[in-house]
């Protein structure tokens, strides 16, 4: 895996691959030590501060291959399940399912570990049951097809945008309005293909918000997803000049939590694609969410 510095940037090595990558902050300190990571074909240490034009390589071929789909017993926080479908709630730090340059512990590992019934019906075989993801340092609620009858009927759903997602975001910075939508396309970035960015030619993306409480330097906002893009709160936030608190791809670099960013998906309205029945589930915010906002009075 490679990375080129395309720009004036002041952030350490381990910060940047934590960021860039599907990696937490212990992999890629292990990963530096073991001298798997070398900038301009050197190694050099977590702390080095990257500079524009320097050449990042990641040896993750030498790590000990791992079987990406091997169960494993996680404390999975299951909201709701029965014969069909399953609602978790993520903590921070799991990441969804494995993937090409991520075979380490995922959510998919602690499913595949909780039951023999997932759904096929994914193209992508590294997904078993899992119909749409967050984050790997957002929290929240997740919706899993154990069926593969269940899968196609929410997959449409979702494509249909019948599947409401609220999320509660701590931002930076006070706003001028109570409510609002972002009405702004998604695309990948033109010149940093590890974010995205509101792009003319995007996907259409819209993101309706609402403050919940204000604070002296920080905004607390109620968050629905009309569409569901890559990092699209994280995205529009920052596009309106007001970044998820702790975010270290979107965010203020002076203001990077070792723990992410402030944001959790808490709300999950759906209709059940078996019963027909109306589903609405929550997750209170997580310990280390309501601890920060402790400390802003």
């Amino acid at each position: 895996m490679k990375f080129k510095i395309t720009e004036q940037t002041d952030s350490r090595l381990d910060h940047f691959l934590v960021a860039s990558t599907e990696l937490n902050r212990s992999q890629i300190t292990t990963l530096i030590k073991d001298g798997l990571v070398m900038v301009n074909g050197l190694t050099t240490k977590a702390g080095y501060k990257l500079k524009n034009s320097d050449e990042i390589t990641l040896n993750l071929e030498a790590k000990e291959e791992t079987n990406p789909l091997k169960p494993k017993n996680i404390d999975l926080n299951i909201v709701y399940e029965d014969d069909d479908i399953m609602v978790i709630n993520k903590p921070k730090g799991l990441v969804v399912h494995p993937s090409e340059t991520f075979s380490e512990t995922t959510l998919v590992s602690g499913l595949l570990h909780h039951t023999d019934t997932l759904s096929t019906h994914n193209d992508d075989p590294l997904r078993p049951g899992i119909l749409h993801r967050i984050d790997k340092d957002t929290s929240g609620l997740i919706l899993v097809a154990k069926t593969n009858e269940a899968h196609k009927i929410l997959a449409q759903d979702l494509k249909s945008h019948d599947i409401k997602r609220e999320y509660i975001a701590l931002v930076e910075g006070v706003l001028d309005h109570n409510k609002g939508v972002i009405d702004a396309p998604i695309a990948r970035h033109p010149k940093i293909r590890t974010k995205m960015s509101v792009v003319a030619t995007g996907k259409p993306a819209i993101t309706h918000f609402e403050v919940m409480r204000t604070f002296r330097d920080h905004t607390l906002l109620h968050c629905k997803l009309e569409t569901g893009r890559t990092h699209q709160i994280r995205v529009h936030l920052a596009y309106i000049k007001h970044p998820v608190t702790g975010d270290p791809l979107y965010g203020t670099k002076a203001k990077i939590l070792k723990d992410g960013q402030l944001l959790h998906a808490f709300r999950l309205e759906f209709v059940h694609p078996i019963t027909k029945k109306v589903m609405m589930l929550e997750a209170p915010l997580p310990p280390e969410f309501e601890s920060y906002l402790v400390t802003l009075g």
